[in-house]
């Protein structure tokens, strides 16, 4: 399996001023993987701790946080001296153990030399007295599922996957049938890597499936663990209403909705935790589309997205017989596994603002900010390219670009793009 943010990896190796560097993530999205892969890709030993059960590293960091100290007993722990350049030093489940997070400050500060990567599935809801985040001492990066096009790497349709890369119109076309069979597949299976792994292996849906409903399992019993118990039962209600919410023609979250007499503040620490652990993706309202986005967020409007096209599909308890029918799986659920897998698509794009655009009669899919210019993006199930919204949209911005994805072939007309669904991440590269 490749995953694309190998690359990222080397160019902040490459980097002379790099800091220690926190990849961030949802559990099972292959951030154990990534950094192990990575190592031993580019350095010559690779010093593998992780801190889940490992009472040994438990007393090594709760003595004196100086440099020298730890990387001695981690050389003891890992058989072999640690030594600058030459050395990959990997921090896994970091988040069990706060005094390790602390102890990249000091790296940074008195041991720059050494190139250290840490993960946590949780670091973004951990919270521990007596111990703060080296805020400035660190890089992060954030891990997600894989997208289509790393699915098919992963699944070797490497020809495909030039074709796509290279935005080859022409070969597009040709193939277009199978390319769009593959994208059902892809929001089948979905991206996360064990559940990729399985199907590259055995083509098998069933174990897909199970899969799937086992790490499904596995977040849920994360909200035992992890939440004050007065905000479980809040918490498993509010994950478990996100298909029915995509599902409606408006996909404003609505909380009375999930229960009935119920406000957005009953839920508010339910949503924080499902954000900031990489479960849930929130896509706010943008009141006008002007730059910056961001100045022009409603907060109290919004639509939530879970991680990944697949668990939503497994959630939904989606018939793998909706693969085998052209249209059925872009048609159901009224659109919500294509919006799901356009977001998806659009999260693979670094520091890309995400948004979406309502008015009283009219709603808009998405709208992202890219270099000065807003663009809206109309998610379409099929070749039916009937968009009153987006038409409603350009009549009263009058965008110097608006995006049309569905499975449609590519076309641009002035400043109108249609974009291929399988296309949808190399947007910014389409538009120039």
């Amino acid at each position: 399996m490749y995953r694309h943010a190998i690359k990222e990896l080397i160019e902040w190796k490459n980097n002379p001023k790099h800091l220690p560097l926190i990849i961030k993530g949802a559990r099972q999205v292959g951030k154990t993987w990534l950094m192990q892969e990575f190592g031993k890709k580019e350095y010559t030993k690779v010093a593998y701790v992780s801190f889940d059960s490992n009472p040994r590293l438990d007393i090594l960091f709760q003595g004196d946080l100086n440099t020298k100290r730890l990387l001695d007993g981690l050389g003891i722990e890992v058989g072999f001296k640690i030594t600058p350049i030459d050395t990959l030093i990997i921090f896994d489940e970091i988040q069990e153990n706060p005094l390790a997070i602390t102890s990249l400050k000091y790296f940074t500060e008195n041991a720059p030399e050494y190139d250290i990567i840490a993960a946590g599935s949780l670091l973004g809801v951990s919270y521990h007295k007596g111990t703060g985040f080296p805020v400035g001492k660190v890089e992060s990066y954030e891990l997600r599922p894989l997208s289509f096009q790393e699915f098919l790497l992963a699944i070797k349709e490497n020809s495909i996957l030039e074709i796509i890369e290279n935005n080859n119109f022409d070969m597009l076309e040709v193939f277009k049938d199978k390319i769009i069979d593959l994208l059902r597949k892809y929001c089948y299976v979905g991206g996360m890597p064990k559940a990729v792994q399985e199907y590259s292996e055995t083509q098998d849906y069933q174990l897909v499936r199970k899969i799937q409903k086992n790490i499904l399992n596995d977040y849920e019993q994360d909200f035992s663990k992890h939440i004050p118990p007065e905000q479980v039962e809040r918490t498993r209600l509010l994950w478990n209403s996100i298909p029915s919410q995509l599902i409606k023609e408006n996909k404003k979250c609505v909380y009375g909705q999930i229960k009935s007499g119920a406000r957005a503040k009953d839920f508010e620490i339910s949503l924080n935790w499902l954000i900031n652990s990489g479960l849930v993706y929130k896509i706010s309202r943008a009141t006008e589309p002007k730059m910056p986005l961001k100045a022009y967020e409603d907060i109290s409007a919004y639509k939530l997205f879970i991680l990944d096209t697949g668990l939503l599909g497994a959630m939904t308890d989606l018939d793998v017989k909706s693969l085998l029918k052209n249209d059925k799986l872009f048609n159901d659920y009224n659109g919500a596994i294509t919006e799901q897998y356009v977001l998806q698509e659009l999260k693979t794009i670094n520091d890309l603002p995400i948004f979406y655009w309502s008015s009283n009669r009219a709603e808009l899919d998405f709208i992202i900010q890219y270099k000065s210019e807003i663009i809206p993006i109309e998610a379409k199930a099929t070749i039916n390219l009937q968009a009153k919204s987006l038409k409603s949209y350009r009549e009263k911005f009058n965008p110097k670009y608006v995006v049309r994805t569905s499975l449609a072939n590519y076309e641009e007309n002035s400043g109108l793009f249609n974009i291929p669904l399988f296309l949808i991440r190399n947007v910014c590269k389409l538009l120039g």
